[in-house]
């Protein structure tokens, strides 16, 4: 006899799956637009869906990273530093980190903020629930005491539904460079989203890798193990998986560049023969050329002028720079005033 399943159950199975309804419309919305663009793109959001996150944990193992290393150094060596500034003068406060994946830096601040009995809850957000599932897990094995609610999907729709507990101070994580993936138009609005969703005397701390020597650069985006190769290519395996597409990635070269005077790092997928490509989901097929590029991601590298600029044009003020020991990565800290 099959039991009956509680609403509360069908009511989240059914909020789940439209969720998931809306994620693969907004793929499909994305890939179209992109892939008729001239030159054509694809965005790097997509990137990240669970074998895109397996395969990103391995490019942030590489020696050539340096941006793990870098930001892992300031967080354990800065670790008391940084939780006091973080962290509100109240009774309780909500840590939320945007796109936690493996939470392994993270975990370093946790640890210290329990051991000092500071009163907070950590909210993951991610958009693959196979980060969340493991995250969530290390979490429990790792740090018991700590109270955490994991939320898988868009950041900002996310974000959105803490705001009703308006009255409960929050600190927004966005680490490991991410924001350097936007162009400077999508930073603006990403910045302008953040300032939205924060209330005065609200905090948010942001990775920035910082300018540096072009071969460092170069060596960790256009890595000797291929990690990052698999990584773009994984794109356009999930759309062969997720939009019933027919990209063979064998007929795709990966090249990266990088201009020292914007600080863009730029990747490509580039066909390298004449092909057509079909996506079946959308009912559209595509003409490529031979040597055609397809723009896939954009890694930018920030100087101080720059971060101050944007954090006071959202209504922020940097309130505290924590870099590393060679000045390759910073870890801004802005506070809401406006």
């Amino acid at each position: 006899m099959n039991k009956k399943v509680p609403q509360k159950a069908r009511i989240k199975r059914k909020k789940k799956i439209m969720e998931q309804k809306i994620l693969l419309s907004q793929l499909a919305s994305d890939t179209l637009k992109g892939l008729s663009a001239n030159p054509k793109f694809l965005l790097s959001k997509y990137f990240y869906d669970d074998e895109g996150s397996l395969i990103f944990q391995d490019i942030m193992h590489m020696p050539e990273y340096y941006l793990t290393d870098c930001e892992s150094k300031i967080f354990s060596e800065q670790t008391s530093k940084l939780c006091l500034a973080l962290h509100h003068k109240t009774d309780f406060f909500n840590l939320v980190e945007l796109g936690s994946g493996d939470g392994l830096k993270t975990k370093i601040l946790l640890k210290h903020l329990l051991e000092k009995d500071i009163k907070f809850q950590y909210t993951p957000v991610d958009i693959s629930a196979i980060a969340n599932q493991q995250l969530m897990e290390s979490l429990k094995a790792e740090l018991p005491a700590l109270q955490v609610e994991a939320k898988t999907g868009d950041y900002f729709t996310k974000l959105k539904s803490l705001n009703g507990h308006a009255s409960i101070p929050k600190t927004i994580l966005f680490l490991g460079s991410n924001i350097g993936n936007f162009s400077e138009e999508e930073t603006i609005e990403f910045i302008g989203q953040l300032a939205a969703y924060s209330n005065v005397g609200d905090k948010v701390l942001l990775g920035f890798d910082l300018k540096k020597s072009p071969k460092i650069i170069m060596d960790a985006y256009n890595d000797p193990h291929g990690h990052t190769r698999r990584f773009n290519l994984n794109h356009l395996i999930r759309l062969n998986r997720e939009l019933d597409a027919d990209f063979d990635i064998r007929k795709f070269e990966h090249h990266t560049t990088y201009n020292p005077q914007t600080g863009d790092v730029k990747s490509f997928l580039i066909s390298n023969i004449e092909q057509i490509v079909r996506l079946g989901a959308l009912e559209k097929s595509f003409r490529l050329k031979k040597w055609e590029a397809i723009f896939m991601e954009r890694s930018r590298k920030y100087d101080l002028q720059t971060v101050e600029k944007l954090a006071a044009n959202s209504g922020f003020k940097v309130a505290q720079n924590f870099t590393d020991g060679r000045n390759y990565f910073m870890d801004s800290l802005w506070q809401k005033i406006t």
